[in-house]
């Protein structure tokens, strides 16, 4: 296998596509698209190598700190980059099992890391459209706290999920 080095783009069966961000003796720390940050064992055979540094095309007469100014406000702005969520422990390497009532039907088999990654991207979702509403020139603050009461009854319906949380402040609270 190729060495994979930072800068290294991958594809991960599971996880997407990623670009790798650490590398350490026994692991890798990736980004993954879809995913977030993951740790994947180095000697891994699930990783496919789509475009080492030295493949990249190498851009000329760039100004970097411009570069980095610019793209900080746009994902300041457009894209915040998710927090690291941890899953509990004793959820990691699980299966949720959806398993119909008819017997005639297969059941549903999710990686719990893929569904609680799912669940965060919701919750980072959701908050994003919280600041949109509050910052909204348009709206009036009757309608912007109307809306409010909608996203606290969501995050009240996702509490059900606050045992998959490693750490107390990063479940959902329904105020």
């Amino acid at each position: 296998m190729e060495t994979i080095v930072q800068g290294t783009r991958v594809f991960h069966d599971r996880y997407g596509e990623g670009l790798v961000n650490k590398v350490n003796l026994s692991n890798l720390e990736i980004f993954f698209e879809k995913m977030g940050r993951i740790t994947v064992s180095s000697a891994s055979n699930e990783l496919t190598i789509k475009e080492s540094p030295a493949d990249a095309p190498v851009p000329v007469n760039i100004d970097t700190q411009a570069l980095g100014s610019m793209l900080r406000s746009f994902f300041e702005t457009y894209a915040p980059l998710p927090e690291l969520v941890e899953l509990g422990d004793k959820w990691e390497g699980g299966t949720l099992i959806l398993k119909p009532a008819n017997t005639e039907l297969q059941s549903k088999e999710i990686p719990i890391e893929t569904f609680f990654h799912k669940i965060v991207m919701m919750r980072d979702k959701i908050r994003v459209l919280e600041q949109n509403i509050n910052a909204h020139s348009v709206l009036s603050d009757e309608e912007k706290i109307h809306l409010q009461q909608y996203i606290s009854r969501v995050y009240g319906s996702f509490t059900t999920f606050n045992i998959l949380f490693k750490h107390k402040e990063d479940q959902f609270k329904s105020k």
